[in-house]
């Protein structure tokens, strides 16, 4: 050892733990919302809207749609049916970046059961019907999403089902394999009788 160099200090411990806390805090500047920012608007439905699962232009279905908005991507991930969006909340190799949830209101569709353009709501304070016999985009039975209860109520008491809450929604609802309806005599999603 050379008289005129200090003495060697170990310090590859502390680059560590300071590379480790740097990381972090870029981390946290990444875009990510503060609890208290508000989520991003609902994206307007386009003919380029394409649904996750089944690769097919949403405007060739019937029924409510969805949309989840994730932090690092631009664009919306459509889903045709809303038992697709809860799919995608549940199934683990789905990314969990999710910065909100839009369905679409029922109690806003027309005749045939096709909401307004602008009938996006918050899916977390959805009410949603299940069990109703209502066709959804894929021709399976789907969940109704409606920003009021009452119209939820109103549905139900025409058509049967039972109401639940986004966090009530049952994961087995959602997951198992649907009995396929085309052909049959069951109503689209939310068509009014």
């Amino acid at each position: 050892m050379n008289r005129l160099s200090p003495p060697r200090v170990n310090n590859a411990p502390i680059r560590l733990i300071g590379a480790a806390l740097f990381s972090l805090m870029l981390a946290g500047c990444g875009g990510h919302q503060d609890a208290s920012s508000p989520p991003p608007p609902p994206v307007a439905m386009t003919d380029e809207a394409v649904g996750h699962y089944c690769g097919m232009n949403l405007y060739e279905h019937i029924g409510p749609k969805g949309q989840i908005l994730l932090r690092d991507r631009d664009i919306p991930v459509w889903f045709s049916t809303i038992r697709e969006v809860f799919a995608y909340t549940i199934l683990p190799e789905e990314p969990k970046t999710i910065v909100a949830i839009y369905v679409q209101d029922m109690g806003r569709a027309d005749a045939d059961g096709n909401p307004p353009a602008d009938a996006w709501i918050d899916a977390k304070t959805a009410h949603y019907l299940i069990e109703s016999g209502a066709v959804g985009g894929m021709g399976a039975p789907d969940a109704l999403p409606f920003a009021r209860l009452e119209d939820a109520r109103a549905y139900a008491e025409r058509h049967g089902g039972r109401i639940v809450g986004f966090r009530d929604m049952p994961e087995d609802y959602v997951l198992r394999a649907p009995e396929l309806t085309f052909g049959t005599d069951r109503e689209p999603a939310g068509a009014l009788s």
